[in-house]
């Protein structure tokens, strides 16, 4: 079997990384080649982190050449759509992927139809609040990475499945004891896109910097951060190679989120890379958040402020019980998002459509 995958990315996107690239081992043993269309290519993925956007030419000219891959291309048995075709484009251009006679799997792990039915300008309300039910209602399966996802894609899909974002717990493990004993390090992990929901936490993080013995670990935020900097804040710059050990040198992991619809959409990512790793975690009481975590067994919920230092600083102080939660966490990662549990499901699913 041949899959066709039109990515809204190019690989080097976590997304793309996370629903699709990571399972290209299992696929292929069960005789499945992908080959891998993305929109928006690598480079334009790089200029993102860089806080730099490519030309609207240069975007027009990748939207054209995504119609005439739609209309032209038939060496494969299945369209895989990650997210949308064509972002800000009519419902109408969805439709295309209709027009190859392949049956369509529907794939999406953020809430991307509230950039439109929940957009504050009202013509993108008018005119593209419904722009994914038709791809919704063509797909002969939609993979949602959380619930809230699945809720939305079952009012219009008979064949919705529930396939949360996961890591490969082979790769993610827990760290060696640091000895001798560091101070500890708070972490987060995430891209420039995603760096101003930790920005309400950085008072009370400088605070903790400076008043315990306290380091804070910023993974991936992108040159706008620069301008937060302060005392005991490391700022790292991602990269796919060492994104796991960087993970790994963090003691507790956070995930501040803002409980609006969009973020409702997140499929907790964060966390399960925290989890795998064996830390303690902490994060708001959002969406699928509040799945992941079970309050005073692998971590705590924390939404005003006041939570939120009360629960990190019972971890800083508590080694013990960051070793408790991060046992706990790891083993819910190994049983309910790991790779080697979700990608025979996966396998499965796809080649019942064979």
């Amino acid at each position: 079997m041949k899959i066709l995958a039109f990515l809204k990315y190019g690989t080097l996107a976590a997304s793309t990384r996370q629903r699709l690239v990571q399972y290209e081992p299992f696929l292929a043993r069960a005789g499945i080649e992908v080959e891998y269309l993305p929109l928006l290519d690598n480079d334009h993925v790089r200029r993102l982190a860089a806080g730099r956007r490519a030309s609207p030419t240069e975007v027009a000219g990748r939207y054209w050449k995504r119609i005439h891959q739609l209309l032209t291309r038939r060496d494969f048995d299945l369209l895989w759509v990650h997210c949308e075709l064509f972002p800000y484009l009519p419902g109408l251009f969805e439709r295309l992927a209709a027009a190859t006679g392949k049956p369509i799997v529907f794939d999406y792990d953020d809430a991307i139809f509230h950039m439109y039915d929940a957009s504050g300008n009202r013509v993108v309300r008018a005119l593209l609040g419904k722009k994914l039910q038709p791809l919704l209602r063509r797909a002969s399966l939609c993979l949602c990475g959380n619930r809230y996802l699945l809720d939305y894609a079952s009012r219009f899909s008979p064949d919705a499945m529930l396939l949360p974002t996961v890591v490969d717990t082979e790769v993610y493990r827990p760290a060696e004891p640091r000895t001798p004993p560091a101070p500890v390090t708070i972490g987060w992990i995430g891209s420039p896109s995603t760096w101003p929901y930790v920005r309400p936490l950085l008072p009370l993080l400088r605070e903790l910097a400076e008043t315990r013995d306290v380091r804070i670990r910023v993974v991936g935020a992108g040159p706008g951060a620069r301008a937060d900097a302060f005392p005991g804040l490391d700022l790292v710059e991602w990269s796919e190679e060492s994104e796991v050990e960087e993970v790994r040198a963090m003691d507790i992991g956070i995930m501040p989120l803002p409980d609006e619809t969009w973020a409702k959409g997140k499929c907790g990512y964060k966390l399960i890379q925290y989890m795998a790793c064996a830390l303690p975690v902490v994060a708001s009481p959002v969406g699928v958040n509040c799945e992941i975590i079970a309050t005073g067994e692998n971590g705590f919920l924390a939404g005003a402020q006041e939570e939120w230092r009360e629960a990190l600083g019972r971890l800083i102080g508590d080694s013990e019980l960051r070793r408790t939660f991060g046992a706990a966490g790891r083993r819910r990662a190994e049983e309910r998002y790991s790779l080697k549990v979700h990608a025979p499901r996966l396998v499965e699913a796809l080649r019942s459509l064979a």
